[in-house]
């Protein structure tokens, strides 16, 4: 199964991740493909925001089952030349006949390349954990959450949301935070699924997040008060340990893999139909 993986990052924020001794966005979407499938992928990664001529010699992308759209630190709204590129991207794919999983930055490419919009979220950042995100009831019934709690949270970081949705579209999640936590919309011949969140970060990825960003975290008032931003960083860093029951059951949405990475699962499984 061949898998093209988009990276939405330009080469410093990825820079940021290596730096740290972390994983960049591409290379945590990529192990969580590989480990969720009981497949062989052949995956190919492509970073449209870094270079003009960003496909390999010889690839073409109708060569291609699936692709997964990494996050970003970018805005959509910005249309800088890294930005168009990815939108032509996505307009380019549309063409094509497969299908396309985006998180976060990757619905926003998506959404906006099929004529929706984007927008600067008016109640502000979401950031580490998207609490309560509820299925309504099209969700409850989509191929991308089966076996998934009705209510759920999930890792996220993001400032915007969606404003407009593309045509033809339907939303199958909500929190208080944003009525768009996920989609899903058929363009042409392409099936797009795409959530606003993250389910390819795990916990000790998103701590790493939390160490990198602390100031925007503190500043911005995710957190009410720093000792719940060191007992938050503390658990994800030291998850596997911890005996704490009251945190294991708030937790557990977030600390199972098989929990918080389904909607990969059911998107890789959904390429064999």
């Amino acid at each position: 199964m061949n898998i093209l993986i988009v990276d939405g990052n330009e080469r410093d924020a990825s820079e940021r991740y290596t730096n740290m001794g972390m994983d960049t966005q591409y290379e945590v979407y990529q192990k969580v493909l590989e480990n969720l499938s009981t497949n062989k992928l052949n995956i190919t990664v492509v970073h449209p925001a870094i270079k003009d001529e960003y496909l390999p010699i010889g690839i073409s992308l109708d060569d291609f089952d699936g692709i997964a759209w990494t996050g970003s630190l970018l805005n959509i709204y910005d249309m800088t030349p890294s930005i168009l590129k990815q939108i032509d991207l996505a307009k380019n794919l549309f063409t094509k006949k497969n299908k396309i999983f985006g998180s976060c930055w990757g619905l926003q490419v998506l959404v906006t390349a099929a004529g929706g919009k984007i927008r600067k979220n008016p109640k502000g950042l979401e950031a580490v954990v998207a609490k309560e995100i509820t299925l309504n009831e099209m969700g409850g019934k989509h191929p991308m959450y089966v076996g998934k709690n009705k209510i759920f949270d999930a890792f996220c970081w993001h400032y915007d949301d969606t404003e407009n949705l593309p045509p033809d579209s339907k939303i199958l999640a909500s929190n208080e935070k944003s009525e768009v936590q996920s989609i899903d919309f058929t363009i042409n011949n392409s099936s797009v699924w795409a959530v606003q969140y993250h389910p390819e970060f795990d916990p000790i990825w998103i701590a790493g997040l939390m160490q990198q960003r602390e100031e925007i975290l503190l500043k911005e008032k995710a957190f009410s008060e720093k000792k719940f931003f060191d007992e938050e960083l503390e658990y994800f860093s030291n998850y596997k340990n911890n005996k704490n029951e009251s945190q294991i059951q708030q937790y557990k949405d977030l600390t199972n893999i098989n929990s918080h990475t389904l909607e990969l699962s059911n998107w890789i499984k959904s390429l064999n139909y």
